[in-house]
């Protein structure tokens, strides 16, 4: 059954007449996600560090928990923000990022990679690999320990979290651990979930294909790891995963698919699925209770396994 607080969501996405994603110009569009997402979020709670990074390709946010002092060495996480590799940004995503620095006692990086279609594939993947990498090489000054740091993000942030895991698999300084929110693992889709949930749950079957379209014009790529990570030729000697989906989601099969593949190839991998809720719900704390019982669940799989 979907989830009541679900349920009313989308009926009053209906009845105010909200325009789907993909019958928006890119930049209205933009503009849309971060009005509706703060009219969906709860209050952002303090850290006792928030600044922001200049990088070649754009900013990454650091995040300190509070309590924690401003030298002390922490584990932590550098995570991408969802939004179909098209909108979404930083902002969009301050307020889970604060979450799960509070919750976890991690270092939160956010990443502010590119955005199609002006820097379409692999332009975001790229920005996601350096982004980790300068979390690496800076470790010392940042106060962070290498030797514990995890990606993860949400939808297309999952995806590129996977995708920089499969990268970084021979690095010096792989990942230590992966964090995957309802991630887009295939970019030709054809799955139960795909099309049981292509309509009328928020994510949509022709919104994913707009995303696709944006993010990917050049259709040959879609088959290409960066950008479907389940096509691998191996999930071997990846970092230990927490993998989590959702029932009414188009991308839930997919999430299970990814988290099967690497245990099948003998990586710790754990997986939960929300059944009764939607894609996208874990930044709706507002108007959906089971969204705290996610952050909940994702901050302690990093205390966990970045111990």
């Amino acid at each position: 059954m979907l989830d009541p607080q679900a349920q009313a969501l989308l009926q009053l996405m209906k009845d105010r007449g909200v325009p789907a994603v993909n019958t928006q110009p890119v930049q209205e569009a933009r503009d849309f996600y971060l009005v509706r997402k703060a009219l969906t979020q709860p209050d952002p709670l303090p850290t006792s560090v928030c600044k922001d990074h200049a990088l070649s390709f754009g900013a990454v946010r650091e995040y300190r928990p509070l309590g924690a002092s401003a030298k002390q060495v922490l584990p932590a996480l550098v995570y991408y923000h969802g939004g179909g590799w098209v909108i979404g940004n930083i902002e969009t995503h301050d307020v889970l990022c604060r979450q799960l620095c509070d919750a976890s006692g991690c270092a939160v990086f956010s990443v502010d990679y590119r955005l199609a279609p002006e820097h379409p594939f692999p332009a975001a993947y790229d920005d996601a690999l350096h982004a980790f990498h300068w979390v690496v090489d800076n470790a010392a000054s940042l106060h962070v320990d290498p030797t514990r740091l995890a990606v993860g993000g949400d939808s297309a942030g999952g995806n590129l979290a996977a995708a920089v895991c499969l990268g970084s698999r021979d690095s010096a300084q792989p990942p230590a651990f992966q964090l995957l929110i309802y991630p887009a693992t295939i970019m030709y889709p054809d799955t139960p979930s795909y099309h049981a949930n292509g309509e009328g749950y928020m994510l949509t079957a022709a919104a994913m294909h707009w995303f696709m379209d944006h993010y990917l014009p050049n259709t040959a790529d879609r088959h290409d790891w960066r950008a479907s990570p389940l096509k691998a030729d191996s999930h071997a000697k990846l970092p230990p995963a927490f993998v989590m989906t959702a029932g009414f989601d188009p991308l839930r099969d997919e999430g299970l698919m990814y988290a099967d593949a690497m245990a099948a190839a003998g990586v710790a991998t754990e997986y939960i699925c929300f059944e009764r809720q939607i894609h996208g719900f874990i930044t709706m704390g507002r108007v959906m209770r089971e969204s705290h019982a996610a952050v909940g669940v994702c901050a302690d799989a990093l205390k966990r396994y970045l111990k």
